[in-house]
């Protein structure tokens, strides 16, 4: 998908939507871990302002079989909160260690109340042998509303689909936060095990 389409994209599905928080308050940092069939990451940010963080990401690519570093940014493009219900709208990109010709770039969003959750996200890579996409919906619900400090739980379905394997995987996912910290853990005899770990600092 060319540039000019990935902004046709975007502008069609912004206001359909009215992941965990890639962006910290001003001023904080952040620690994300990911492990799934693909690639295992570590990924450590800084928000100068809530609308913007800039980080460092570590890749082992095991489809690939290949390690590298890249320069990440992730803005936050539109924000709308409600009594009952917040929405978020995001721009993400990165440029990789192995030359400018290796770099990505994409759009994720959400919207949940204390009981229902959606999200999607979009990621194009460019390489300098290929380009490919990834995408994926994600659905959720929890199934007791808890205060505020409580371990808070969400049962949800994730729907995901990579051009490298032309193949959507549909599988469950089970989401945890208490405080700073989050997990999602997921699994589909198709694509393994999918992790996800994050804290703020």
């Amino acid at each position: 998908m060319g540039i000019k389409y990935f902004y046709t994209f975007l502008l069609l599905i912004g206001p359909m939507f009215l992941e965990s928080r890639p962006i910290s308050y001003s001023g904080g940092s952040t620690l994300m871990l990911k492990s799934n069939a693909m690639q295992n990451s570590a990924y450590y940010h800084y928000s100068p302002s809530y609308k913007f963080s800039i980080g460092i990401e570590q890749v082992k690519d095991k489809y690939f079989d290949a390690d590298y570093s890249s320069l990440r940014l992730t803005y936050l493009l539109n924000r709308k909160n409600t009594q009952h219900s917040q929405r978020n709208l995001y721009l993400q990109s990165g440029i990789s260690s192995d030359g400018v010709d290796h770099y990505f770039y994409g759009v994720h969003g959400d919207w949940e109340t204390r009981r229902l959750f959606s999200g999607f996200g979009y990621k194009e890579t460019q390489t300098a042998s290929l380009d490919y996409a990834e995408k994926y919906l994600q659905l959720g619900v929890a199934p007791y509303i808890g205060e505020y400090g409580d371990l808070h739980t969400w049962l949800m379905v994730k729907a995901k689909h990579d051009e490298l394997t032309n193949e959507w995987n549909t599988y469950p996912v089970l989401k945890l936060f208490k405080g700073n910290a989050l997990m999602e853990i997921g699994y589909t005899d198709a694509s393994e095990w999918d992790i996800h770990f994050m804290y703020r600092f």
